[in-house]
Parts: C-alpha cells; sequence; structure tokens
C-alpha cells in the first residue's frame, strides 16, 4: 500500500504558477505509476496528466498540454505537477493516485485504473 499527500495548492491570479507535490511513503514509489487528476464544483473528476514509473512516458489532458509538466523523482518519492499559465478553469481540487504496474512505459488517463488516492490540494485561478 502507498500513501500520497498532495500540497502547494493556493490562490492565484490568471498566467500565474504553482506547483504541486505530491510526497508518497509506503511501498516502493518506484514501482507505481502515477496520475494527476482534478474535480471542480458540480463536475466529475477529470484526468489531467500521468507518468509512467520510469518518468519517461507522459500523458496530458488536451486543455493543459503545453502549461502544466508532470515530472517525478523516484530518489525522493516525490511526484510534481509544474502548472503555468494557468487559467479560471483550471480552478479546481487537485488529486494525485498510484498504480502499481509491471511495466516501465505504462501509464493510465483512467481514474478506474487508480487504487490509491491523496485527499486533494485546492486550486483557484482568479481571472
Amino acid at each position: 500500500q502507498v500513501q500520497l499527500v498532495e500540497s502547494g495548492g493556493g490562490l492565484v491570479q490568471a498566467g500565474d504558477s504553482l506547483r504541486l507535490s505530491c510526497a508518497a511513503s509506503g511501498r516502493t514509489f518506484s514501482g507505481y505509476a502515477m496520475g494527476w487528476f482534478r474535480q471542480a464544483p458540480g463536475k466529475e473528476r477529470e484526468f489531467v496528466a500521468a507518468i509512467s514509473k520510469d518518468g519517461g512516458n507522459t500523458k496530458y489532458e488536451d486543455s493543459v498540454k503545453g502549461r502544466f509538466t508532470i515530472f517525478r523523482d523516484n530518489a525522493k518519492n516525490t511526484l510534481s505537477l509544474q502548472m503555468d499559465n494557468l487559467k479560471p478553469e483550471d480552478t479546481a481540487v487537485y488529486y494525485c493516485a498510484a498504480v502499481q504496474v509491471a511495466w516501465g512505459f505504462t501509464l493510465y488517463s483512467d481514474r478506474g485504473a487508480y487504487n490509491y488516492w491523496g485527499q486533494g490540494t485546492q486550486v483557484t485561478v482568479s481571472s
């Protein structure tokens, strides 16, 4: 089992940047593919970005491509999401998620594939 704790959320203005972090503890972090999801009020939780366990494969939701970057440090058991040029529509609670995988290149954009979740961190972008 792995425990996930997000941090780094806050209130920013449109065009600003934020970096979210997800600290993992428990089982070997490097054995897990990771993802970021977000949930706005009244909406379903949606995919933002994912990364393979070795960090060599990434995937992004179309609206964040070119603005968000997902990366990980397996030595520090940390997942990060660098968010640049933030927009009001990025306002949501952001969650990190983990799933144990066998292959280094595997990643998932389907939230149902993940079985470990953090508690979330709020990101609010004002216009």
